[in-house]
């Protein structure tokens, strides 16, 4: 692990600083060029990053915490509220909201406001179907809602309306949908949820956080996008991130409500102390002025134009990339590749999709490996962007390149012993001494290597069940961020 000392007895100059962060910077996957599929968002656009970049700057100390005092800031968060109300409202709706730090600040604000507009439940519980994000997880954990996780249809991977009805009780604040889900780029069945919802009273919120910003100029483009926003009647609010497919900086996202009145739950306001009165929309109190300042001048610099042809741009990676992995023997789409996520499998018994992965990094492709999960298969997730159209055709060779290493190289020796010992294992039989034995044993202690190696590691994984993967990742990332000397 790389060591710096951010605390020295002398200053140092401004220029080995920079080139201290730039040798940092050398060992992180690529974020620009086409050939990382998850985490980042590239448009491709050139001198896109410098003018954010300057945006940035100009606002990075203006302080959101109160808006009256950086009427700029103020105007800027309109702004951005009034573009995503625009492209999600419809004809009749005009929706309020908030920017906020990111996807799972917009779902944590969405419980929460949903969770307190209903003070008389008690034990309040919303129910999610089993492909929403993980970040409703961790807003039930943090605000102390009970999940009630649906399974989905096995065959298209969507939401089941029935059984997501079945479970709605008393108690539910909030029923959820995703436009699409993470994991394999699939729409649920947005109206249908909706109508639930409305039957029972209750809000509906459609997590569009990944796909809110091109699904709409997917449809101007001529693809068939299911409604799934304020156009459906019982949905009343909606997330959608900036930083996603509007290419702005990270982390910019922005949560919308139907009206005010569903609005007024989600902000925080208290004064009963001596000091000011504390009035926040969002979970942060202090909020840098930056990325709104950039998301602005990036979308504005963009265009309305411009996010059309991003679009048609990420529409033909997608075919190209799709139509690649159903030429190579032994891969199938988990979904059909309608949007902007191409989601495959293996159903070759001598392919191991985890080891495809770390062959195809090391040719220079990062793609994000999902394990198995319930009925559902483990996959290999590429989001792409509109900065692979011009890759796409070398991914193709390069699939059937790390097919073949793959099968040549075999599933990842593990020794039996290990994984009857892993998959029989309860989440508090797990020390920091013994994850810290299994990161030593599997090659993990430098965090530099251990990109492009992980085939073991989620080898490993897979045979765990969920609670013991997450503790077992937890004890992990907790080895990690700890100071060294």
């Amino acid at each position: 692990m790389r060591v710096i000392n951010a605390l020295p007895p002398r200053g140092v100059p401004a220029e080995q600083v920079l080139a201290e962060l730039t040798r940092l910077r050398s060992v992180d996957l690529p974020t620009h060029g086409g050939t990382l599929f998850s985490y980042v968002y590239d448009s491709g656009e050139p001198d896109l990053d410098a003018l954010a970049q300057s945006a940035h700057a100009l606002s990075s100390h203006v302080n959101g915490l109160d808006p009256t005092a950086f009427p700029s800031l103020l105007a800027t968060e309109n702004a951005l509220v009034a573009a995503a109300a625009e492209l999600l409202g419809g004809p009749e709706a005009r929706p309020v909201g908030s920017v906020t730090s990111g996807g799972t600040e917009s779902i944590i604000l969405a419980v929460k406001a949903a969770r307190d507009s209903r003070p008389e439940v008690s034990h309040p519980r919303m129910v999610v179907p089993g492909t929403a994000h993980a970040a409703f997880a961790k807003a039930a954990s943090y605000l102390r809602v009970e999940l009630d996780s649906i399974p989905v249809d096995p065959r298209t991977l969507m939401a089941d309306p029935s059984a997501m009805a079945e479970a709605v009780t008393a108690e539910t604040v909030l029923i959820v949908a995703s436009a699409p889900s993470y994991a394999h780029g699939v729409i649920d069945p947005v109206s249908d949820i909706a109508a639930i919802a409305a039957a029972a009273g209750i809000r509906c919120h459609v997590d569009a956080c990944f796909g809110g910003w091109i699904l709409p100029y997917l449809r101007r483009l001529g693809v068939t996008v299911p409604d799934f926003d304020f156009t459906v009647e019982g949905v009343t609010s909606v997330s959608v991130d900036l930083h996603k497919y509007a290419y702005c900086p990270k982390g910019t996202s922005v949560l919308l409500h139907r009206d005010d009145r569903l609005r007024i739950s989600q902000y925080f306001g208290y004064a009963d102390w001596p000091g000011y009165t504390m009035v926040n929309s969002g979970i942060a109190s202090t909020r840098s002025g930056g990325p709104i300042a950039a998301a602005v001048a990036t979308m504005r610099h963009i265009g309305d134009d411009g996010y059309l042809r991003l679009a048609e741009r990420t529409r033909r990676a997608v075919e190209q990339i799709a139509r690649a992995v159903t030429t190579v023997d032994g891969l199938r789409l988990m979904a059909p590749a309608d949007y902007m996520v191409v989601c495959f499998t293996s159903d070759d018994p001598d392919l191991d999709l985890f080891v495809l992965a770390d062959e195809l990094a090391a040719a220079g492709w990062h793609t994000q490996p999902q394990l198995p999960f319930g009925d559902i298969d483990a996959s290999i997730h590429l989001t792409v962007t509109a900065a692979v159209e011009p890759t796409a055709h070398r991914f193709a060779a390069a699939l059937r390149d790390a097919v073949d290493a793959a099968r040549r190289r075999g599933r990842p020796e593990l020794p039996s012993q290990l994984t009857t010992m892993v998959a029989a294992m309860q989440p508090d039989q797990l020390t920091p001494q013994l994850v810290g034995g299994l990161a030593a044993q599997l090659g993990l202690t430098d965090p530099d290597s251990i990109a492009g190696n992980m085939a073991a590691v989620n080898g490993l994984l897979a045979v765990a069940s969920p609670r013991v993967r997450e503790r077992l990742l937890v004890e992990f990332v907790s080895l990690l961020q700890r100071p060294t000397s």
